[in-house]
């Protein structure tokens, strides 16, 4: 017998009957929340919840019709985003020197980065120092910058007589002197050079300055095809790497204190501190243990200033010849137990060699001194990862790793290194195929942005590389390129180094360790589609808005559901976008142009 929805009994007891209906539509309306909140967490619309109203809660109806079709439907509204204060023009929000009283002063650890929580982060434009003008082209910038554009007197009056930057009228111009440089940078590294043959073949290519001042002696190594990154803390007043980006050079902001330095194990071929005032032989020489991690075995570590040449120079340290002549002592058995040999020393200048024999690493267990770090210890995990006061032998399983082993430059720039097959998902043919791709594409961009390969554009951010296939294919322009590898992501920067490439680990969640306005160009594929469910698109951009120079562009590859609201943002930041199609003309993926304007700011 059939009953119809009136004539249907109830079971005797109770009345459960009369509650299926309403309990069926709990179901399908909690089912239907559950796939709303699964489009939110896979499609990334947190990221537009800056620039749009949520939608309303699917009711029983929206669920016959496609949850994308009416994201792609719905209009973004515009946005506009305020001034920041005239004091902001500086503005390094992870390295804030307002903010330093809050932070310890144990081992100088209150200038590293310490980024400012949710609530604190500003939502605004930094603005240009007034009367800023777009930087001088390389390779001019080398030598000159606008005094307008790092209005800082401070090193000029302060290290007078060391000659790293003299004012000439409207502009700063930059000697190549420094405190060991006496006869300027070039003969500098012309006796570097005579001690480390290396540096002229190709052998040594990636070099790391710590303590760089205004990056003088990276700007020399460029011109020798050697590539820099210089490193120094943010301080009150001697800008200097915000100096060596206005010039052209490559620089981060940075510090050896209590966290490693953001980069891979055996990254560089050498390392270099030029009196960088870093107390190497205190705390047990922990900081020799950093270099120790990040010069790749057969690399190089080149120091000069104190101790080095303490007989003739003691008079000048405020010191004694005693005193120095202990220092040095206590350096050399240092660096001897951490396999390290004293490869040459000449004047002002001496040079250890990283052994990249297992003979000296075989001596070493967790009760030694230095200890040797057990297996838990990963060499190559570089963001807020704590020093640690152990060594890390070379691994057995790497047989061209060593420097000596290593592809000459320019040969390694197309080798896949030995390094690939631990990055997951990696191979060597994964690497060709990498860097056929980024061929083809920055070909497709040179057409797009004639300003690519020309003198308009110097310093490049590829922010989300992998093996920096973006880099390798700019290598004949006149562009260095800072490679970021997400600190979320496969760890792929190891690779990027082997190549003869410099880059960093970084998380795009917090801000850059630069200076405002310090990029010409900024290229990012696929990274909000990336991270998408942990950052915030508005913060993101805002960031790009504050490290791009005024003049700059901006290459943005991604879906075109990320894209229209890039587009949407970017002009509230006053940046001109327009959207264009790929190399291969996809349906799902564009490529939006855009340039940051010039604006003076209201206060």
């Amino acid at each position: 017998m059939k009953y119809t929805k009136e004539a249907k009994p109830e079971r005797a007891g109770g009345g459960s009957g009369s509650r299926a209906v309403p309990v069926a539509l709990v179901v399908i309306v909690l089912c239907a929340f559950s796939f709303y909140l699964g489009g939110i967490y896979s499609t990334g619309r947190s990221l537009l919840d800056a620039i749009q109203p949520a939608p309303p809660l699917l009711t029983l109806a929206a669920t016959t019709t496609s949850y994308q079709q009416q994201q792609s439907s719905k209009a973004l509204m515009a946005v506009s985003f305020p001034e920041c204060p005239a004091e902001l023009q500086d503005y390094t929000p992870c390295a804030d020197p307002k903010r330093w009283r809050k932070y310890g002063n144990y081992r100088l650890s209150f200038m590293e980065r310490h980024c400012p929580a949710m609530p604190e982060r500003q939502a605004c434009l930094v603005p240009a120092p007034k009367g800023y003008k777009p930087p001088i082209r390389w390779p001019k910038s080398k030598d000159h910058c606008w005094y307008r554009n790092v209005p800082y007197d401070w090193i000029n009056s302060q290290k007078s007589n060391q000659h790293w930057l003299v004012k000439e009228g409207d502009r700063f111009r930059f000697p190549g002197g420094g405190t060991m440089f006496p006869n300027g940078v070039g003969a500098y590294v012309d006796h570097m050079q005579s001690l480390i043959p290396g540096m002229r073949d190709g052998t040594v290519r990636t070099a790391l300055d710590t303590g760089c001042g205004v990056a003088s002696w990276g700007g020399d190594l460029l011109s020798r095809n050697i590539l820099t990154v210089s490193l120094a803390p943010r301080d009150n007043h001697e800008a200097q790497v915000q100096f060596a980006l206005e010039r052209g050079i490559p620089a981060i902001l940075g510090i050896i204190s209590t966290q490693r330095l953001p980069f891979p194990s055996a990254a560089f071929d050498m390392a270099h501190c030029s009196r960088c005032l870093i107390p190497w032989t205190e705390f047990g020489g922990l900081y020799l243990l950093e270099i120790a991690r990040v010069v790749r075995p057969g690399g190089f570590w080149v120091l000069s200033g104190p101790p080095i040449n303490y007989e003739n120079r003691w008079h000048g340290w405020n010191t004694t010849a005693q005193a120095q002549k202990a220092d040095f002592d206590r350096l050399k058995k240092m660096l001897a137990s951490m396999c390290f040999k004293l490869y040459n020393v000449k004047g002002d200048i001496a040079v250890w060699q990283k052994l990249d024999t297992s003979s000296c690493y075989d001596k070493l267990n967790p009760v030694t001194t230095p200890a040797k770090c057990d297996d838990s210890v990963d060499p190559d995990a570089a963001w807020y990862v704590p020093m640690r006061a152990c060594l890390t032998a070379p691994s057995a399983k790497y047989k061209k790793l060593g420097l000596g082993a290593t592809p000459k430059w320019p040969q390694r720039l197309s080798v896949a290194p030995e390094r690939i097959n631990v990055v997951p998902g990696s191979s060597s043919g994964a690497f060709k195929q990498d860097d056929a791709k980024w061929k083809q594409r920055t070909r497709h961009y040179k057409t797009l942005l004639p300003a690519l390969g020309s003198d308009k554009i110097r310093n490049v951010m590829d922010m989300n590389t992998v093996y920096g296939g973006f880099a390798a294919s700019l290598i004949k322009d006149p562009v260095w390129v800072m490679n970021v590898v997400s600190s979320y992501g496969p760890n792929s920067l190891g690779v990027v180094y082997d190549r003869g490439l410099i880059g960093t680990n970084h998380d795009w969640c917090e801000a850059f360790s630069t200076y405002p306005r310090t990029y010409d160009l900024l290229h990012l594929d696929g990274l909000f589609t990336a991270e998408s469910h942990r950052c915030e698109m508005k913060f993101v951009l805002l960031e790009m808005d504050r490290i791009l120079r005024p003049t700059g562009y901006a290459i943005i590859r991604e879906t075109t559901y990320f894209l229209d609201s890039v587009a949407t943002i970017a002009k509230g930041m006053r940046w001109t976008c327009d959207k264009r199609d790929t190399e291969n003309k996809a349906d799902k993926e564009k490529i939006l142009i855009c340039q940051k304007k010039l604006w003076a700011g209201k206060q």
